[in-house]
């Protein structure tokens, strides 16, 4: 008999129970374990059957129930001691408050936020280090808010057809649903700002808040009521659609989420922003926004970029040019939509040209949001040493004149949230050594070199043995989507031994990450995996995006070998990777296998994040690994760097194997009579103590604090204290220009006094002042093509006569040489390159 209707019933909370709301809206529980236990002891099945989602739960729970746990006075108990946890959490000074350099106010833009798969409005990595971001900078106290968009339907849940290929899925994201309330004024009515598109189309966008810990992460939604059906559509979807999908995408949170930060800023009486960091080319049009509203106040467009610059920070995540968002520069044109005299409809007072020149390449044709985003923003980075290497290669030409290693993009290295990715029994054992303390202040964790054998052996055999569960539960589930049925699934009992040792991979699905570089040898491959004496099993997960198709088909070689070749109890691929699947995945596996093609990986943290639970990496010498390596806590795979790819990969894959067959597999299977591994047992330490410490997200967040927010936040106070400095600056950068061409250098004289080197010059300046420029002398080692390496640069002075003069001490023997050269000097620089002005001798 079918129901008439279907209606949906839900429980009231009790009032004395209102506090289980204040726990559920704030993302806090998400990595506080306490929090969740009193969820899940509120009623076990109803957090089960939410997705262990606290709003969600709190309207599926009994009244019945709410009646029994408001007259339990242990339960009301955990429930005081957890809020006035988070009061305290909230409140209390942190290392922000009590250390930080200066006082910056930030705001934080990301296309996407990895916090919580109750929150699905992420991808991936860009996604999960900006989640990981907003939770160690609520950790530290950092005056930080988050801007980023509400998707209507995310990013796509995965699923394999029989044949292994992918399959995308989309689940509509419902706000009742999540830890999201709406932004409200005065009048108890959501906040919204608007922005103008071509046509005089107004594009109305709802604030949304999502607060997570200390950090307020205001989302972006276009599904409003009045807008037309393409601007409800523009949050529709994570990474979907055409470019003129995507540049809709990134007007509204850079331009629309200036103008929100400033509206919400303004409601909570926050101070305004300062610094505005931009996570990725995403948010480049934020930039724009802030030119804007500087012109409207009577600054001419260089000043209003000079200070836009001084405020900004850029954080580029690729290493390769396909990874960065490069429009046809006509789409931008149209959006900018310039009225009669050349200024934008879109971001009222900006120069229609003026804006396209800080983005456009190859004659003007195409419009670079990364270029964009280093012209307006004075401090970029990469997120890792070799990246920031990689990154100083890849854009030298827009510092035309300057070295590589001069280029102005330095690199911060990224880490992960060790509350968030830490299993429970592994922070078990970190307390056993350092008590509750807070180790997001502390550097030295090498307390953890005491760990014993038994204890350290202990828990990673539970954490292998809970990997290998979950990951038969998740097999058993994804063959029944793929079409099997369950009576043709009892192979799965057996599949992964929890006594086996167990490397795991699991990152997006692309072709330089090199997910099939394990099946080159396929045979030598199936004997390692079922070697009877000492077997290995392999744990894969992954998503390729959905138009990546050779993504896919890597993924479906996969898939295939292991349905093909007798492995499947071996080598599994879980379907639908997430946060929740890679908390297991990272604190379950023994080994963390990472083979991208060096060096196109940016920096990778899921390796991290298994430093953390005591396992070990073994990557090629790429990202994060590249510069953390060491032979005592882990293992790395030869780079072989010649043009034929093919051939690179085979040799790679043969450094692979021989490091898998002849140093991991014996280590781990290498035990005294009690069964202790007690050889690896010591690279875990190693790595606990080695690794671990470097690779949080707190480290990370300091860093950013000190070397990047803290001196941006001091160069905007200089302009708010000389409101003339960003005009006279303007016209500085005027002189120079024109007068450039006219500097030379001449004349120029050197002598040796032993190891002292003297070096003088005449320089003609022409139309440019004297406290314009420095002159300087460059000394270094000259290599075999004559070049300059390992210089040290040392300023020139103007002596009586008129010529420049320096002399260095000389430290290094072999051939050395020196060259004279002329910059731009000015106390608003940066950067010496800053301006791509150089004149160098001939």
């Amino acid at each position: 008999m079918k129901a008439l209707r279907t209606l949906s019933v839900t429980s009231e909370l009790p009032a004395e129970l209102e506090g289980l709301r204040t726990l559920a809206y704030n993302l806090r529980w998400t990595w506080n374990a306490e929090t969740r236990d009193l969820f899940e002891a509120l009623d076990p099945r109803a957090f089960e059957e939410s997705n262990r989602n606290p709003v969600v739960q709190l309207g599926m729970v009994p009244a019945r129930r709410y009646s029994e746990v408001a007259a339990d006075p242990e339960f009301r108990a955990a429930l005081d001691a957890r809020l006035a946890d988070l009061e305290n959490y909230m409140s209390s000074d942190r290392w922000f408050q009590k250390e930080a350099p200066g006082s910056p106010a930030i705001a934080y833009f990301s296309m996407e936020f990895g916090i919580s798969p109750t929150l699905p409005i992420y991808s991936g990595g860009l996604g999960i280090l900006a989640g990981d971001h907003l939770k160690s900078a609520s950790d530290l106290g950092v005056d930080l808010i988050g801007v980023g968009l509400l998707y209507q339907w995310g990013y796509f849940s995965q699923s394999l057809n029989r044949e292994g290929w992918q399959q995308e899925n989309y689940k509509q994201n419902v706000t009742e649903d999540l830890a999201v309330v709406p932004v409200t004024d005065a009048d108890g009515d959501q906040v919204c700002v608007n922005v103008t598109f071509p046509g005089e189309r107004i594009v109305t966008i709802a604030l949304w808040k999502a607060q997570v810990g200390r950090i307020s992460l205001l989302l972006l939604d276009t599904n409003v009521e009045g807008n037309d059906e393409g601007a409800r559509q523009i949050t529709d979807r994570l990474y979907g659609g055409d470019h003129f999908h995507r540049i809709e995408q990134e007007i509204v949170l850079g331009i629309g989420g200036v103008r929100a930060v400033e509206r919400f800023a303004e409601l909570e009486g926050r101070r305004e922003r300062d610094v505005f960091h931009l996570n990725e080319g995403h948010a480049g049009f934020l930039g724009l926004e802030r030119i804007g509203q500087l012109m409207g106040k009577g600054l001419s467009f260089d000043a209003a970029l000079t200070q836009t610059r001084a405020g900004s920070v850029f954080t580029t995540h690729t290493p390769v040019p396909a990874g960065i968002d490069r429009f046809d520069a006509g789409q931008l044109r149209h959006f900018l939509d310039a009225d009669g005299n050349g200024i934008s409809r879109l971001v009222p007072n900006l120069p229609v040209e003026a804006a396209l020149a800080l983005g456009v390449e190859d004659g003007g044709h195409v419009f670079n949001m990364a270029h964009m985003g280093f012209r307006l923003s004075q401090r970029s980075n990469g997120v890792a040493k070799l990246h920031g290497e990689t990154s100083r290669r890849m854009f030298k030409d827009l510092y035309p004149g300057f070295d590589e290693a001069e280029v102005p993009i330095t690199s911060i290295t990224n880490g992960v949230h060790r509350r968030t990715w830490i299993s429970r029994p592994m922070d078990a054992l970190y307390k056993s050594v350092f008590g509750d303390v807070d180790l997001s202040a502390l550097s030295d964790w090498s307390a953890l070199g005491t760990l014993s054998d038994e204890s350290l052996l202990e828990v990673r055999n539970t954490l292998r043995t809970n990997l290998v569960e979950r990951a038969r539960e998740d097999v058993r589930r994804s063959w029944v989507r793929r079409g099997a049925h369950p009576g043709e699934l009892g192979w799965v009992d057996s599949v992964l031994d929890p006594n086996v040792l167990t490397i795991g991979f699991a990152r997006r699905v692309s072709t330089y990450k090199r997910l099939t570089l394990m099946l080159s040898q396929p045979e030598r491959l199936r004997k390692i995996l079922l070697n009877e004496e000492r077997p290995v099993q392999i744990v894969v997960a992954g998503k390729a995006h959905p138009a990546d198709y050779p993504g896919k088909e890597f993924m479906q070689r996969l898939v295939q070998f292991a349905d093909d070749h007798g492995v499947r109890h071996r080598i599994v691929f879980l379907a639908d990777y997430d946060i929740r699947m890679a908390q297991y995945l990272v604190s379950g596996s023994d080994v963390w296998l990472n083979n991208p093609i060096r060096p196109e990986e940016a920096s990778g943290t899921s390796g991290m994040k298994v430093a953390l639970n005591g396992g070990l990496t073994f990557s090629t010498s790429d990202g994060w690994w590249d510069e953390m390596a060491t032979d005592d806590a882990g293992w790395t795979i030869d780079t072989v760097d010649i043009e034929d790819r093919a051939e690179r990969d085979r040799l790679e894959a043969e450094s692979l194997y021989n490091i898998l067959e002849n140093r991991i597999v014996p280590l781990f299977y290498d035990r005294d009579e009690n069964g202790v591994p007690a050889k690896w047992l010591q690279m875990v330490r190693n790595s606990l103590v080695e690794i671990a410490p470097k690779v949080t997200a707190t480290r990370m967040v300091r860093d950013y604090v000190n070397e990047l927010y803290a001196p941006a936040s001091k160069a905007v106070e200089l302009f708010a204290n000389e409101p003339g400095l960003s005009h006279d600056f303007a016209e500085y950068k005027q002189r120079l220009a024109q007068g450039w061409a006219g500097v030379s250098i001449h004349d120029v004289e050197d002598s040796v006094d032993g190891d002292v080197l003297a070096v003088s010059a005449s320089v003609e300046l022409a139309s440019i002042h004297v406290e314009d420029v420095e002159v300087q002398l460059i000394v270094g080692n000259v290599n075999d093509e004559g070049d300059l390496t390992d210089t040290i640069v040392a300023p020139m002075t103007q002596g009586v006569d008129g010529r420049y003069a320096a002399s260095r001490q000389l430290e290094s023997l072999g051939a050395v040489g020196y060259t004279v050269r002329v910059v731009p000097s000015h106390r608003v620089l940066a950067h010496t390159a800053e301006l791509g002005l150089v004149c160098v001798a001939q």
